[in-house]
């Protein structure tokens, strides 16, 4: 099949589940997309709400709490929302994208080049008797490498080693500032790290994104040479883009059609939409995306019409304020928008 732009775009709102909301747990929502990026408290939750017909956050809180689901360091090197299964799999695969942060991040700078095994012992001691805050732990490997600073050796943990950021971060408290805090993702989840099974893991990938280039794959999970992998797997169909290039898919995935429509949504700042393409034309034009992205990453929520970015917004004191809007929006389109405002209003004041 020969894919146009317009398709894309609405087979990747469909296999997104952002055309029509449906009847799932946050938990099979998260694992459908293969976890949520949540370097940030509030988007994952704007995320499922925006996917789910009736979404209770405080169901998220009691599953961090609860050790069902946890934030941790693991696609693109970003703070994700996972299941345990994924949780303890995709750090330990995506630990060359850690290893790229460690020897090029200035805020590391020089405490790269502390022994790796000695500074894994030292988090073994410093954590040996639990969970820690992020200041606390630094300061106690610096004990250990006096010639370094805390919020240096801190950097350096968080990216050499698996550790699952603690509630009460992440949870359903919008209004607060929770300081971090990090425990091993083996001790807070019970059970051992392993690797994930990659050819599955790329059909996850084109279940909830494709179909998709070997690039999509790797500026979704910040992993390169992937090419060989998709080759190699003679269970994936191949379509054309609209650039003539190949694109891999599922057997039997849903593809939508070009006149499906596509209603308003808010999506947070750094909803998965945005991020799982090595081309985002999918879902904005190259200008319209810059209108959303500020010097050191999104500026403001992101509000869809029809598809595609066409304004932002933000919340003021539980309230959605639009801020500007990329095109002036329909009949249908202005009263879908006053339904998403009442929607995600909703969830502010629960």
């Amino acid at each position: 099949m020969r894919f146009t732009r317009r398709r894309l775009n609405r087979t990747l709102l469909l296999r997104q589940h952002l055309l029509t909301r449906v009847d799932r747990t946050p938990a099979q929502m998260v694992e459908h997309l293969v976890g949520l990026q949540a370097q940030e408290s509030m988007p994952p939750y704007l995320s499922l709400a925006a996917r789910l017909t009736d979404f209770d956050p405080l169901v998220v809180s009691t599953a961090l709490e609860q050790r069902t689901m946890a934030r941790i360091l693991s696609l693109r090197d970003t703070v994700h929302l996972h299941l345990p299964a994924d949780a303890l799999t995709l750090p330990v695969w995506a630990a060359p994208v850690r290893d790229r942060e460690l020897r090029m991040s200035q805020t590391i700078g020089t405490a790269r080049e502390v022994d790796q095994e000695r500074f894994a012992a030292a988090v073994r001691t410093v954590l040996a008797d639990g969970p820690l805050p992020q200041r606390t732990l630094s300061a106690g490997l610096a004990e250990h490498f006096p010639a370094y600073t805390p919020a240096q050796l801190g950097q350096v943990a968080r990216v050499m080693q698996v550790l699952v950021q603690l509630p009460p971060r992440g949870c359903w408290k919008p209004e607060a500032s929770t300081a971090v805090a990090y425990d091993f993702a083996e001790r807070w989840l019970g059970a051992p790290l392993g690797t994930p099974d990659v050819p599955d893991l790329v059909r996850r990938y084109l279940r909830a994104f494709g179909p998709a280039t070997a690039a999509d794959v790797t500026t979704w999970s910040g992993i390169t040479r992937l090419v060989p992998v998709l080759k190699a797997m003679d269970d994936l169909v191949r379509h054309e883009g609209p650039d003539g290039k190949p694109l891999y898919d599922v057997e039997g995935a849903p593809v939508a059609e070009e006149d499906t429509p596509a209603p308003v949504r808010l999506l947070g700042t750094y909803d998965n939409v945005w991020l799982s393409h090595a081309g985002r034309d999918r879902v904005t034009e190259p200008e319209r995306r810059n209108t959303w992205m500020g010097v050191s990453g999104a500026q403001s929520n992101a509000l869809f019409a029809d598809g595609w970015l066409e304004g932002l917004w933000k919340v003021v004191d539980g309230r959605v304020v639009v801020g500007e809007v990329l095109r002036p929006l329909s009949k249908r389109e202005r009263a879908e928008l006053d339904e998403e405002v009442a929607r995600v209003e909703a969830l502010l004041a629960r």
